[in-house]
């Protein structure tokens, strides 16, 4: 294993490779040439690495070799390749070298710009490969977006990000940080952006492709990265492409019925808008990296446990970087031109006139707010309790000055502060009377005011305290996920008392 802290340029790793007698195999290549092979051939010696290259552009010679899909760049297709070319390898050369050999396939599918006009330029890139002769394979698979506005200039950015998968899987195999920071190497992340990873094999039986995900956004190679309901890692464009999207943002620390019962008023609020009416509707549970590192690193046990809890109610999780909702908007505005709708508390909704956050606009709040209200967004506003939110605006006296006074509102104490009543501060109050006005803010009606006493926190310090009464503040699966398997620190009494 290379332990070396010396950034490697591009020919070295490949260089190194063709030098190491053990690793050989084919490379097949579809879209943006052969730049991943070329690496290879100009850094010498690749007669001792490359057993074939293969290229096929055509869709007929394509669909021969590899069968028909629905898309041709697709994990699908990746996973064809893999699969047709780590077989003959097998085939071929076991016999004759399978003692001596840690046989690979490295493939790519990918979509550089096009002559023809503007496309979605990105590529799914992937390496099959033994760690030992004769020993079973193990896969690594990557999705790749590439940002460079000339044709040449991404084919040359994924050789370089095919060279580093190459090098890192046979020789980063047992430090899957360092692995998914050198896939940077030799680039800037404003040319390529890593947005979906996952290990699969018996090589990486112990490897939890979630933190793996976690740590491309954590490292800068992507902003935002997703989870299905069984935990899956998901490639966002393949949910998100041309539907219409409900997101609420939280800390989920743990769910409660709060959230359970904001996102079912605001999606029968949201299915109802004429723009919604007969289109797919993805609902997703998003976490900011901001959050999950409130304490300044992030548990990764924590993250998990908060993953596992929204899976096991069925929610798509989205991680972001995007604390600013009109960059979250704006990276949803990749995939789908459909409506897109938010569901938030107050605090959120206090926190988007927040100023502060919109410094470093030229145009401020006002630019931000041309960003995110754009083209069909609405957000839907979950009330809280005047009580509650006075204790909320006294909680942090760094704050700025509240939208509604801990002392001076008119309404009585027992009221709901919703979108309709709440008072941001003077001099933006017209600005929040033309969203309100032209409904891009809508009040969630039909909540359940039973369980607008519960708050997250509460229930996290009962649960680490062994206190009772924190079940029925979260839906039953979650508690049940909680106790099962000891998440955020819970301990029964019994722990407890023997502790």
């Amino acid at each position: 294993m290379e332990t070396s802290t010396e950034l490697l340029t591009t020919n070295r790793k490949a260089l190194t490779i063709n030098l190491s007698d053990a690793k050989y195999g084919t490379f097949a290549e579809i879209g943006a040439g052969q730049e991943v092979a070329r690496q290879f051939f100009q850094a010498g010696g690749a007669a001792g690495t490359v057993a074939k290259t293969i290229s096929a552009y055509d869709m007929k010679f394509s669909d021969a070799i590899y069968g028909k899909t629905a898309r041709y760049v697709s994990r699908e297709r990746l996973a064809l390749m893999l699969d047709h070319e780590y077989q003959l390898l097998i085939e071929r050369l076991d016999e004759v070298r399978g003692e001596r050999s840690c046989f690979f396939v490295f493939a790519d599918t990918v979509a550089a710009k096009s002559y023809r006009g503007p496309n979605e330029a990105h590529g799914w890139l992937g390496m099959r490969f033994q760690a030992e002769p004769r020993t079973p394979p193990s896969d690594i698979i990557l999705h790749v977006r590439m940002w460079d506005k000339e044709n040449i200039l991404q084919q040359q950015a994924l050789g370089i990000v095919g060279a580093n998968l190459v090098y890192g899987a046979f020789f980063y195999l047992d430090d899957q940080d360092k692995f998914i920071r050198s896939l940077a190497d030799n680039l800037t992340v404003a040319r390529i952006e890593v947005d979906m990873i996952n290990f699969a094999g018996p090589l990486f039986a112990h490897v939890d492709n979630r933190l793996m995900s976690l740590k491309l956004v954590e490292y800068g190679l992507t902003n935002a990265v997703m989870f299905g309901p069984k935990g899956e890692v998901l490639q966002p464009s393949e949910i998100l492409y041309k539907k219409s999207i409900l997101v609420q943002r939280g800390s989920f620390r743990p769910v409660t019925l709060v959230n359970e019962d904001m996102v079912r008023c605001a999606l029968a609020q949201f299915l109802q808008e004429p723009e919604v009416k007969g289109v797919d509707v993805v609902v997703l549970m998003e976490i900011t990296m901001a959050n999950l590192m409130a304490s300044g690193n992030i548990d990764y046990a924590d993250f998990l446990a908060r993953v596992d809890t929204l899976a096991a109610m069925g929610n798509n999780v989205l991680i972001s970087n995007y604390l600013e909702f009109y960059r979250l908007i704006s990276y949803f505005r990749r995939y789908t031109k459909l409506m897109i709708g938010v569901a938030l508390g107050i605090n959120n909704l206090l926190e988007i006139f927040n100023e502060k956050y919109y410094e470093n606009l030229e145009g401020g709040i006002l630019e931000s707010f041309g960003r995110l209200f754009k083209n069909l967004i609405k957000l839907y506003i979950y009330p809280m309790q005047k009580s509650a939110y006075d204790r909320y605006c006294m909680s942090d006296p760094g704050r700025a000055a509240p939208a509604v006074g801990a002392t001076d509102h008119p309404l009585a104490m027992d009221v709901w502060i919703n979108a309709t009543n709440l008072q941001v501060e003077m001099h933006l109050r017209n600005l929040y009377a033309h969203l309100l006005e032209n409904h891009y803010l809508a009040p969630i009606v039909g909540f359940d005011s039973k369980t607008m006493g519960i708050f997250s926190r509460d229930v996290l310090a009962k649960i680490q305290r062994g206190q009772d009464g924190w079940e029925p503040m979260v839906p039953e699966k979650v508690a049940a996920l909680i106790k099962e398997r000891h998440l955020f620190g819970y301990k029964a009494h019994t722990e407890l008392q023997t502790a």
